[in-house]
């Protein structure tokens, strides 16, 4: 995905093979019908005053809000303010987010530390952990910060490419804390959850590779985005407890579906889904075990009260390949570059990479008079989040 708002390094001139950009995404952000257009940069401040408004330092709430903004910039809603009443602000308003929390760190070995965060907003703490990273690998090659006692962060792409804008491969990957969401390939309960895992690192001229993917088929946002717009999701996507799959995703929030993982295809049964539960388990080592951070499987059963995504684990790192070698970013051109010269099956769909989608998609409702599209719901729910924290509503650019 897109790199954040955050200065960036020099960058090297374009090499004379490297594709022009097109002027559009080469796959459009998937379509939100209805509702109005509002500025990229409004968003961001409205939704940092939000955050300000609910105990959230100003120094923590612009990159927390840059963070959420960044789903529906990048042209994935289900990760964007669609979770802002969803997810946050219910949980700093029940204490489970602490704006005040100061991480403190709990080992530090030069090129790696371990961190509590205690609460602290995720949508920040994330940042800063990558940021961390990123210093610990100028000096030593690599950089690596395990957080625990950590919170929703959004989407984990946004803080991997902080790495990529330093000429850095980033990396980064969280469990869902004690939540558990899909069950394992045979087993009929819930083991973990969804877990997402990102890579980033310099590509082309300001469209850096940036994988951000969940371990399952989709992640749960994906499911409910659908629920919310009344539309029926692929097979694959959910099963029942019998593995049949299920297509209603108002079913997985009733009770009466589980998340397929990444390879399963139609059946929960089939080998396949191993691929996406072994990367699961992979992260759940990384992220979970390595800080000591809160586990599903660890937790009980199920309907336990307490299996929420609470003491989420997560670990950046970064890697700074121009301390190993000289020559990479001109490779990595090379690469990204032999990528989007592939013949494409469809000449209306160029082939392109992780990230470029997003970068498109990021550049485009920047420009003047674009601006980020809301689902007409989505923003009389932020009007109402103004009126009660008394600030004003992100103004309209204009209907779609």
């Amino acid at each position: 995905m897109v790199p954040p708002d955050t200065p960036s390094a020099a960058r090297s001139p374009r090499p004379s093979s490297v594709p022009s950009p097109p002027t559009t995404a080469a796959f459009p952000p998937r379509p939100s019908r209805g509702g109005p257009r509002v500025a990229a940069d409004d968003l961001v401040s409205f939704t940092a005053q939000v955050f300000t408004a609910h105990g959230m330092p100003p120094e923590r709430a612009r990159p927390a809000a840059e963070a959420l903004c960044y789903g529906d910039l990048t042209g994935h809603p289900s990760h964007g303010l669609a979770n802002l009443t969803r997810i946050y602000l219910p949980a700093l308003a029940d204490g489970r987010i602490d704006p005040l929390a100061q991480p403190r760190t709990l080992a530090d070995r030069g090129a790696a530390a371990l961190v509590d965060a205690r609460r602290a907003p995720g949508l920040w703490q994330a940042g800063a952990a990558v940021d961390s990273a990123v210093e610990r690998a100028r000096t030593h090659g690599v950089g690596l910060v395990s957080v625990r006692g950590a919170t929703h962060f959004g989407c984990a792409g946004h803080h991997a490419a902080r790495a990529a804008e330093h000429r850095m491969i980033g990396i980064v990957a969280a469990n869902c804390g004690r939540q558990r969401i899909a069950p394992p390939p045979g087993g009929r309960e819930p083991l973990l959850g969804t877990n997402p895992l990102s890579v980033a690192a310099p590509a082309l001229p300001e469209h850096p590779f940036v994988l951000d993917m969940s371990t399952t088929a989709v992640p749960t946002g994906r499911v409910r985005e659908a629920a919310r717009a009344g539309r029926s999701v692929p097979a694959g996507w959910l099963a029942d407890s019998a593995g049949a799959p299920v297509t209603d995703p108002a079913a997985f929030d009733r009770g009466q579906a589980r998340l397929l993982w990444l390879g399963a295809g139609e059946a929960a049964g089939r080998g396949g889904a191993y691929k996406g539960f072994g990367l699961a388990l992979a992260v759940e080592v990384l992220a979970a075990l390595l800080p000591g951070a809160g586990t599903g499987p660890a937790s009980g059963c199920a309907d336990d009260p307490g299996a929420r995504d609470d003491d989420i684990g997560f670990i950046a790192a970064a890697v700074a390949p121009d301390a190993l070698r000289e020559g990479f970013g001109a490779d990595a051109r090379a690469l990204f570059s032999a990528v989007l010269s592939c013949p494409p099956t469809d000449a209306e769909a160029p082939v392109r990479y992780p990230g470029w989608h997003e970068a498109e998609s990021a550049r485009a409702r920047r420009r003047d008079g674009v601006g980020v599209p809301l689902p007409a719901a989505l923003h009389r729910e932020l009007a109402a989040v103004a009126d009660t924290a008394g600030i004003a509503a992100p103004p309209v650019l204009g209907d779609r």
